[in-house]
């Protein structure tokens, strides 16, 4: 996907995050949304800082910069929500382009898609976005509200709700 697609899936799952943690529809779900869409749209956007230097769709997307992502609030006590863009970039990248990513670069160099995605530059590129959001947001209900270790109660206490 291109730059506006990874931001419109950013933008809309941390609206659909923030309905799921909080979902009053009043001033703790908008600073809910503010809290974790800042870190989520940074951690979008990431990835294609490759196109910079290194490789493109190999150099920062794959598995051992997520890892990195994920542990790194672990280790410094911040950056708890870049991994979320991160992850949704690949899942964006994967499920919704025809060339997919290197998830095992720099070990392997093969970029791995799901069949239906869509070139970059498509006009359906935005409609697969917004189901590839849809989708997440449905794995990301399931996990808040069914996974019990993960609970709705964990997700308000890391976000100091």
């Amino acid at each position: 996907m291109n730059k506006r697609g990874h931001v419109l899936n950013a933008v809309l799952l941390s609206i659909g995050l923030g309905y799921l943690l909080e979902p009053t529809g009043d001033e703790t779900t908008f600073a809910t949304i503010i809290a974790i869409g800042a870190p989520v749209t940074l951690g979008a956007l990431f990835p294609d800082v490759d196109t910079a230097f290194g490789r493109h769709r190999k150099t920062l997307h794959n598995l051992p910069i997520l890892a990195g992502f994920l542990a790194f609030p672990y280790f410094f006590g911040n950056l708890e929500y870049v991994w979320i863009g991160i992850l949704t970039h690949y899942v964006l990248d994967v499920a919704g382009s025809r060339r997919g990513i290197a998830l095992f670069y720099p070990v392997l160099s093969k970029e791995y898609n799901l069949p239906f995605g869509v070139p970059v530059s498509s006009d359906r590129s935005d409609l697969v976005t917004v189901l590839v959001t849809a989708g997440e947001l449905a794995v990301a209900a399931i996990v808040i509200y069914r996974v019990p270790q993960w609970g709705l109660e964990m997700a308000r206490q890391s976000l100091g709700i």
